[in-house]
């Protein structure tokens, strides 16, 4: 049986997409990207987006927001889409939090609008890595890697994210 997972899009690269006006990429506000993933899978997702920031920018403020956010939820499964570079110090403020939900957070280093086939892979291995954990807790889905936020770390000479010895 599938379980319910509610996607909570925090923005990050994986929503970024590129402003011919200004040659920026700008966060997209309303996650277009998770919109458009849905409306080409199976199943349908429940998206909330908050915070649009790219993760360097997220506060503690932000991060209360999301904790907010998620006591609120009634799923008990979670997935947040989050920016790389600061998803393990949002991972470790949730677990803090003694959170009696599943949560797995991941996201994605190339926007999807750039090239949707690192973000699409990435919410899909983290919507099925969700689907056969049993335990509540804190956990990262990246690059293929899987496991609980203190044993998944973003390997920034590699480009990628690794387990950690």
């Amino acid at each position: 049986m599938k379980k319910k997972i509610l996607l909570i899009s925090t923005g990050g690269t994986f929503n970024k997409h590129y402003n011919p006006l200004n040659g920026k990429l700008e966060i997209d506000a309303h996650s277009l990207a998770l919109e458009e993933i849905s409306k080409r899978w199976l199943c349908d997702f429940e998206i909330i987006n908050i915070i649009a920031k790219d993760s360097l920018d997220i506060t503690n403020e932000d991060r209360l927001l999301l904790l907010a956010t998620i006591n609120l939820a009634k799923e008990e499964n979670i997935l947040i889409i989050h920016g790389t570079d600061t998803m393990d110090t949002t991972a470790r403020y949730l677990a803090d939090a003694d959170l009696e939900k599943r949560i797995v957070l991941t996201g994605s280093m190339v926007p999807f609008s750039i090239d949707p086939i690192e973000a699409t892979a990435n919410l899909a291995s983290a919507w099925g890595y969700m689907q056969h954990l049993s335990g509540y807790g804190i956990y990262i889905a990246m690059n293929g890697v899987f496991g609980s936020y203190d044993k998944v770390a973003k390997e920034r000479t590699k480009g990628k994210f690794i387990v950690k010895p």
